[in-house]
């Protein structure tokens, strides 16, 4: 979507990290935002952040686990804002435990948000999309979407079906006037270690609070708004595949020259590093 100025976006998890940072860049561009969270009041802090734009802004409160909730909103956002051009599916959450002793209840919870949520979104939205000379679905999945990381098997799950979810849905729109983009970014300053449930590390020896700080110093490499510019510059080309972050290429290109022994090797690394 080369032209974005005018153009309604719906982002799901707006209230923080890639969400709130891609509203900011958008609202740079001129597009009118229809933004989701379900924290209130860092979904009002974004809004308080696109004061200063001259573009329409509408918050929803939003479960995007929920199928009925996620509907309903695509119908309130095509009534707020006359139309729909593009749904960015960003919610997400990690639960960090190994797969011997996650429980099913954060498993299903964590599946809930991170790929039925983009699956609901993406369902929901994309009748509204259709009515447009051009709609774009943007599906955020990680680069734990090729890589797979030890006691991150829920989120590797999630993350691995949204690339294929995603790239399912590219193939049966090209042709049409649909753009589908699958975003896979590695290490971004956000809130996602922070919030996570964690329970245990790959290293047994590590907490949250060293989980976090490692996260924070050494993995996290760029900032939110450094991965939106990237994202929405990855929109504008009408880009199937984004990968966001130095990271993210090193991890793809060691995974296709080496798709087993690299498995390995991210799994020794993780555990050194906890």
């Amino acid at each position: 979507m080369k032209q974005l100025s005018g153009k309604v976006v719906v982002i799901t998890g707006a209230g923080s990290g890639i969400g709130r940072a891609v509203a900011l860049r958008l609202a740079r561009e001129g597009c009118h935002l229809a933004l989701s969270d379900i924290d209130t009041t860092r979904l009002q802090e974004t809004e308080n952040l696109l004061s200063v734009f001259k573009v329409k802004v509408s918050c929803h409160k939003v479960d995007v686990s929920n199928k009925n909730q996620m509907y309903a909103h695509a119908d309130e956002v095509a009534k707020t804002h006359g139309r729909v051009d593009m749904i960015i599916n960003n919610a997400g959450v990690s639960v960090t435990d190994s797969v011997a002793n996650v429980s099913y209840e954060d498993f299903e919870w964590l599946m809930g948000i991170n790929f039925w949520g983009v699956v609901y979104g993406t369902k929901a939205f994309l009748p509204h999309l259709k009515k447009q000379s051009e709609g774009h679905v943007v599906n955020i999945s990680s680069v734990n979407g090729f890589s797979p990381w030890p006691n991150h098997s829920p989120y590797c799950s999630a993350k691995f079906a949204v690339k294929g979810f995603t790239e399912s849905l590219l193939q049966e729109c090209d042709g049409s006037s649909i753009r589908v983009s699958c975003v896979h970014p590695g290490g971004i300053k956000t809130n996602i270690a922070r919030d996570s449930r964690f329970h245990e590390g790959a290293n047994k020896g590590t907490d949250k609070e060293t989980m976090v700080k490692l996260f924070d110093n050494k993995l996290a490499r760029i900032t939110a708004d450094e991965a939106a510019d990237i994202i929405v510059r990855g929109i504008q080309k009408n880009k199937r595949r984004i990968l966001v972050g130095q990271d993210a290429f090193i991890l793809d290109w060691m995974h296709r020259l080496f798709p087993v022994s690299s498995v390995r090797l991210f799994g020794f690394i993780t555990k050194k590093l906890g």
